[in-house]
């Protein structure tokens, strides 16, 4: 006899995440870059083995915010703790297919004010441990990126 689910994909999809009891759960260690010219690093930059020089080593857990990780971030580099600095977060990852990275784009937050993805969790982009996080750091004195804000490669 064949056993037949009867949960949806939606009910699936609607399901919360469950919270990290960080007091339980070893930390694990992310790897960011990032640049003050509000572009993201050129996939070229991670081929080969090498990273950007800019590396930040954070340890942190999957339900790590944009917010929390701005915090982080604004601890280490005292320039974009100006009100109006923006931070926009992508996730680098390798490309099964060619050997290489993607990036896709995750969210945006700005320093000094709320915005809809500051609650955004690196679990809920679908991260996985051993992928980078490149964030593009953009200064108040500058317009914001546009959304295609990717450079060629």
């Amino acid at each position: 006899m064949a056993v037949e689910s009867r949960v949806t994909q939606e009910e699936i999809k609607k399901e919360p995440e469950k919270p990290v009891d960080r007091e339980k759960t070893c930390p694990l260690l992310l790897r960011v870059f990032t640049t003050n010219n509000g572009r993201h690093h050129r996939m070229d930059e991670f081929a080969r083995g090498n990273v950007p020089s800019s590396e930040l080593q954070i340890y942190t857990w999957m339900d790590a915010t944009l917010k929390e990780l701005t915090s982080l971030v604004k601890e280490v580099y005292p320039e974009a703790r100006k009100k109006g600095t923006h931070f926009g977060f992508a996730i680098v990852y390798p490309d099964p297919k060619r050997q290489g990275y993607r990036v896709k784009d995750i969210g945006n937050t700005v320093s000094g004010r709320k915005g809809a993805d500051d609650s955004m969790t690196l679990q809920s982009q679908r991260f996985q441990i051993g992928d980078y996080l490149d964030i593009a750091i953009t200064p108040p004195n500058r317009a914001p990126p546009l959304m295609g804000r990717m450079r060629p490669y």
